[in-house]
Order: C-alpha cells, then sequence, then structure tokens
C-alpha cells in the first residue's frame, strides 16, 4: 500500500471512531462533546477520503447513513426466532391472573422486568462480527420486511457494537418519533403544502418503509433496544448489555419481586405518561430470568412469560357543537363532531370522529349533547356517547347528506356497509388518492408517479382528475418543485407507454368501488370496451362470472356520474386504450369455480400474468390461503403461504403446472 493510501486509512479510522463516539453521546446519552459545527466538519472530511479513496467506504462507515440508492421492493427478512405477539392485560385482575399462572408453572415466585411499552414499530437487527449486517420489521412474526438502509439512518441504530462484541448477535426494539421530532415534522409538512400525519406511530412506520433511505433519514426517527435473542442470565443483564454494546435502553424500567411492585410500576405510568417526549401505551411485563422463560415457552403466537398491560383510553366530557361532514380520499362520507375545546391527555381536542351514521344513530347522538370523548389509542379522539342525563331537549338528530358536500355528486351506501362514497371520480376531495391509485402498479403503472409526485400534481392544481395525467408537458412539469429534466424525460415517457397497459388496467385505475384487478380483468373480457360496460345495466352486468349485484350496482352507478363519463371521453382522445379482445364467456370453464393463491416470484410470468391467465380461464385468485383455497401457485421466495398450504393439503402447482392445468 502506498504512503498515502496508508495515511488516508489510519485517518478514515480515526475520524470513523470520532464520528461514532460524537454521535453515541448525543443521541444515545444526550450529552453531546463536540458542536454541530465540529461534527459536521469531520464527516465532510470522512466523505472527503472515501471518495478520494472507494476501497476506504465501508458498510459500517457513518457516510453510508443517508444516502443509499433506493430499492424498487423490499427483499424478505426471516426471523432466525419468531418475532411473537404479546397476550395483553387491562386491568389489575388480569395482571394477577398473568402472575398466578407464572409462579404456578414456574413451581416458585417470580421476578419481572417492567418496561415501557414504545408506541412504534417493532424491529429486528442482526450483527455479524460487531457490525450492522441486516434489520427488518416483524411483519407476521416469521417474515418481515429488509429495511437495511433505513434502518442505517436512524443515529441511535449503531453501525458498529462498542466493547467486546460477540460474533453474531440479533438485537430487537422499537423504533419510534419523539413527540418534539413529531411536531417539527408536522410543521415543516405544512409549510411544504403536504398533508400532516395523524400520529407519531405512523409517521415512524411510513418513515421505516420509504422506498429512498434519504427519506427515513429526514423523518429523525429514534429507537430503543430491548431484546437481545438467544441471551442467558436474566433479562436485567441483558439490558444492560445491550447498554454496553451501544444501544439507548429506555431508562424507565424496573425489577419488580412481585405482582404487587408490578401494579404499583403500571399506575405510576399511567398517571405520568405524558411527562415522557415519546408515546406509549402501555408496560410489558416480563419474567427475568430467562431460563425460566424457555421452559414457560409460548401458548400459539403468545408467550407465556410476557404480558402487555395496555392503558385505559384518556377520556373527558364536553358538548357536541355541530356535526360536520367531509370527504375522505377515497371517497368515504366522514361524520365529524365539532365540540367545545377540551383537554384530553395535555391536547386540547375541538374534533373528533363519529365514524359513520351507524355509530351516531346507535348511539344516539344527537347535536346539542354533552358527550364523552376519549383519545382512542392516545391519538385519535373519538365520541363514545351522549351523556342522556343532561339533555335539555333542545338537541338536533343528525342525518347523512345523499349529495356530497364537496362535489354535489350521487352518494353511494350499499345496504350492509356503514360508509356512504361519494361516486364522482373527478370529486376534489378524493383526488390524491385518484391519482395516486390510478399510477399504481397494479392500475396504469406510471413509474416516478409516486405518493409524493401525486400530492404536488394535485395540490399545485396541475391535475384536476386522472384525465388530467395526459396533458401534463414538458412546460407544465418545470414547474412543479424539485423536478428536474431528467425526471421530466422520465415521467413523461412513462405516461406515454402506459397508454397502452390495456382496458382492465384502466378498469383498475378509475377505482370503482368493489372492482379490483380480477373483476377489472373478467369486465374487460366480457364487454370488450368501456363504452359497453358503460351502457350496460345491471342485470346484464351480472351475467359475468363472479359479478354479483353489489359489484354491479357500483359499477352502473359510476357509468351515470356524468363528471366520469366526461372524463372517460378524456382519457379516450388522449390515446388511453379503451377496448381489448374479448372472449367468449362459454370458454371460461377450464377453471370455473377454482380458487387460486400466488407466491413468490414465477419464472417467465409477472403475477399480473398469471392472473390474467387464470381469470381468462374462469378462475378466481385471492390474496390469502384457506380452506377454500384449491391451488397454490408457487414461484421462489414463496413466504408463509407456502406452508400454510402444506399445512391444509392443498395442490402446490409451479409455473409449469399451471400451465398445464391452463391447457387442459
Amino acid at each position: 500500500m502506498k504512503r498515502g493510501a496508508a495515511a488516508a486509512e489510519a485517518r478514515a479510522q480515526e475520524l470513523r471512531d470520532a464520528i461514532e463516539e460524537a454521535s453515541y453521546r448525543y443521541y444515545v446519552l444526550d450529552d453531546p462533546a463536540i458542536t454541530d459545527a465540529e461534527f459536521d466538519a469531520m464527516l465532510r472530511e470522512l466523505q472527503r477520503l472515501e471518495a478520494e479513496h472507494p476501497a476506504l467506504r465501508t458498510s459500517d462507515s457513518p457516510t453510508q447513513r443517508v444516502g443509499a440508492v433506493p430499492s424498487e421492493r423490499f427483499a424478505p427478512y426471516r426471523h432466525a426466532r419468531p418475532m411473537l405477539s404479546l397476550a395483553n392485560a387491562f386491568d389489575e385482575a388480569e395482571l394477577r391472573a398473568f402472575d398466578e399462572r407464572a409462579r404456578k408453572l414456574a413451581g416458585t415466585d417470580v421476578t419481572y422486568v417492567c418496561e415501557l411499552k414504545i408506541d412504534g414499530l417493532a424491529i429486528a437487527l442482526d450483527y455479524r462480527d460487531g457490525s450492522l449486517e441486516r434489520g427488518g420489521t416483524r411483519g407476521d412474526g416469521s417474515v418481515g420486511e429488509d429495511v437495511t438502509p433505513n434502518l442505517r439512518t436512524v443515529r441511535t441504530i449503531p453501525l458498529r457494537l462498542r466493547g467486546r462484541a460477540p460474533a453474531f448477535a440479533e438485537v430487537r426494539g422499537e423504533v419510534y418519533l419523539r413527540k418534539s421530532d413529531f411536531e417539527r415534522l408536522n410543521a415543516r409538512r405544512e409549510r411544504d403544502g403536504l398533508p400532516a400525519f395523524a400520529n407519531p406511530r405512523n409517521a415512524a412506520s411510513g418513515g421505516v418503509r420509504q422506498l429512498d433511505p434519504a427519506l427515513t433519514a429526514a423523518r429523525r426517527l429514534s429507537f430503543f433496544a430491548y431484546q437481545l435473542v438467544d441471551a442467558t442470565g436474566s433479562q436485567w443483564r441483558a439490558l444492560e448489555r445491550l447498554a454496553e454494546f451501544g444501544f439507548p435502553v429506555n431508562p424507565n424500567i424496573r425489577q419488580a419481586a412481585g405482582v404487587d411492585e408490578v401494579v404499583e410500576f403500571c399506575r405510576h405510568w399511567e398517571a405520568h405518561r405524558d411527562d415522557l417526549d415519546y408515546e406509549i401505551d402501555g408496560v410489558v411485563i416480563k419474567v427475568d430470568d430467562l431460563a425460566l422463560q424457555e421452559r414457560l415457552g409460548a401458548v400459539a403466537r403468545d408467550p407465556r412469560w410476557a404480558i402487555a398491560f395496555k392503558f385505559k383510553a384518556r377520556e373527558a366530557r364536553t358538548k357536541l357543537l355541530d356535526i360536520v361532514v367531509t370527504v375522505g380520499r377515497t371517497g368515504t362520507l366522514n361524520p365529524n363532531a365539532v365540540l367545545e375545546p377540551v383537554p384530553i391527555g395535555g391536547v386540547t381536542v375541538k374534533s373528533a370522529t363519529l365514524h359513520n351514521a351507524e355509530y351516531i344513530a346507535s348511539n344516539d347522538i344527537r347535536i346539542g349533547d354533552q358527550v364523552v370523548v376519549v383519545r382512542a389509542g392516545d391519538v385519535i379522539p373519538r365520541v363514545v356517547g351522549p351523556i342522556v342525563s343532561q339533555r335539555t331537549g333542545r338537541e338536533r338528530t343528525f342525518s347523512m347528506p345523499d349529495r356530497c358536500p364537496v362535489c354535489g355528486a350521487d352518494v353511494d351506501h350499499p345496504e350492509g356497509e356503514a360508509m356512504s362514497r361519494c361516486t364522482n371520480a373527478t370529486c376534489p376531495a378524493q383526488l390524491y388518492e385518484r391519482v395516486r391509485h390510478f399510477a399504481s402498479r397494479g392500475a396504469m403503472d406510471i413509474e416516478g408517479l409516486g405518493d409524493v409526485l401525486a400530492e404536488q400534481l394535485t395540490s399545485g392544481g396541475f391535475v384536476n382528475d386522472v384525465a388530467d395525467v395526459y396533458a401534463l408537458d414538458e412546460a407544465t412539469l418545470e414547474r412543479v418543485p424539485r423536478l428536474g429534466p431528467k425526471s421530466i424525460a422520465n415521467l413523461l415517457g412513462a405516461i406515454e407507454r402506459s397508454k397502452k397497459r390495456g382496458l382492465a388496467r384502466l378498469i383498475t385505475g378509475l377505482g370503482i368501488r368493489f372492482v379490483g384487478e380480477q373483476t377489472a380483468q373478467i369486465l374487460a373480457g366480457d364487454f370488450g370496451s368501456i363504452e359497453a360496460i358503460a351502457s350496460a345495466g345491471e342485470e346484464e352486468l351480472q351475467r359475468s362470472e363472479g359479478i354479483g349485484p353489489e359489484v354491479a350496482a357500483s359499477v352502473a352507478l359510476f357509468f351515470k356520474q356524468p363528471e366520469n363519463l366526461a372524463m372517460i371521453d378524456r382519457l379516450r382522445e388522449a390515446g388511453v386504450e379503451t377496448t381489448a379482445p374479448r372472449r367468449a364467456r362459454a370458454a371460461a370453464v377450464v377453471l370455473a369455480g377454482k380458487t387460486f393463491v400466488l407466491t413468490g416470484t414465477l419464472p417467465n410470468l409477472t403475477r399480473d400474468d398469471a392472473s390474467a391467465m387464470i381469470v381468462e380461464a374462469g378462475g378466481k385468485v385471492t390474496g390469502s390461503v384457506s380452506k377454500k383455497t384449491d391451488y397454490v401457485v408457487a414461484g421462489t421466495d414463496p413466504g408463509s403461504k407456502l406452508g400454510k398450504a402444506r399445512e391444509l393439503g392443498i395442490t402446490i402447482l409451479d409455473e409449469d403446472g399451471l400451465r398445464t392445468l391452463l391447457s387442459a
């Protein structure tokens, strides 16, 4: 190695050590030793050295926390040991019953560790030779999502373990968003014209699943470690070891000699939860002795050695001043309570959800009532019900409108459905969600038109319905913030290519209630054109296999709306394909009545192509395996669906087997 390269390597290692030490003191100990300017200067110097000497750039370098290449999708993360869920206790009696069961099974008194239940997203982290190798979400407990590049951006997750690290370690914990960071994040989104997040947990969960790690980094997520997998001794000692490795461990933990101390801990934190800069929704109680944990085992997916004590929802009483109806992004009509302001859990609540008309009627909630309001999940306020004894006789009953309060279109309220919906695909209230869905992979698959751009196009007035997507040009897109020439060219190319996706994908993209990809394929094959579908009555629609009265009514109502027909005319004029080869319905008998589930990646067929072939032959494709499933078609990386199919004795096919079945 040349002298210059050797000096660069030594300096790079010196900088990495100094930056990691500074990060540890700042983010974990909350005791910064250097200024932000000094930290930034060291990071820039390390970035320069790694640019000049690429061989120095390691996966655990602090420079790799931000800026990894965005993934197109997440690979599966398979847990070596299942991430079990926890049974819940909602009162002191249930806590004592848990303790009694644990002592009976153990045959002795039990010591517990009490930990605050952080309201975030559970993740697992793998470290090999002290370096972060990969990390993933909990998923279904057996398989989650590999989100390693995103987790590298969470500054409280060490890229290298401190001290004497084992050859391999799996660490589990919770990614969360501090209340203070949540407020700053929402303030920034409001300044940028973006919708505010509903609560810190949703913002944290969505942040971990961003396709671009730089967007994850912008969320300023935090982490608490709570489990060292395959540790020995005690849970308390395992938490101490996690802290020694450099992980932040929640300081509000306690060893409890018995259930009385557990109850005392739970009562204290239920009363003081608002003193914290992060949301908690309960306390997790674990048997401290790890060997005893193994002996106690689990029932189904719940361990016998742990339980979650859930805090009661916080509530208050106030007056219901009015009920206003808003239209959600999917067209739902949502009644909301306008309340006399009241403090609940440190937050002044002025409005609350009333769910739907049935909820209002069944609880006899009237305008003018004194009502009980709770913060469900400690975040979303909702009206529980009226205080009938305080009625004066001046209260008014409420009824849902039969026309959309935003655009005036017909409202659809199918029998048996809780929600009413606006039927106008051009309704301004639904615009963002309509455009986002239209451009999604299962519909018109317009690459580059994702959530952020859909928000910019709709909020900026560039697009007023999905047909306007095809009127976008270079001059218009140049006015969209943060959209450069290359991105514009790529987007316009993707829009042009989407015109040839076919009738079935177009029908899917229109977002008609109850019409998913499979139903869209049936309609396209049976009717052959969007004009034929639009002119068909409910009775004719129901002649298609799998189209029942509810779906037929929804399709017919959609095409009755003049705004929807005008939008479809504009799509046709823009060159979007609105016809498809019409199949003979009598031919759709090869797989008639058979239900399929697709899992994994097939060698020569996309999932969409395989679904289309099955539907064309009269079959049905669903998303989950059950006793009603006839066949599971499995490719590589099939996931848990394949295991369930084997348990139920369902016939499993590969791609060749599917083709053979289709040609029978």
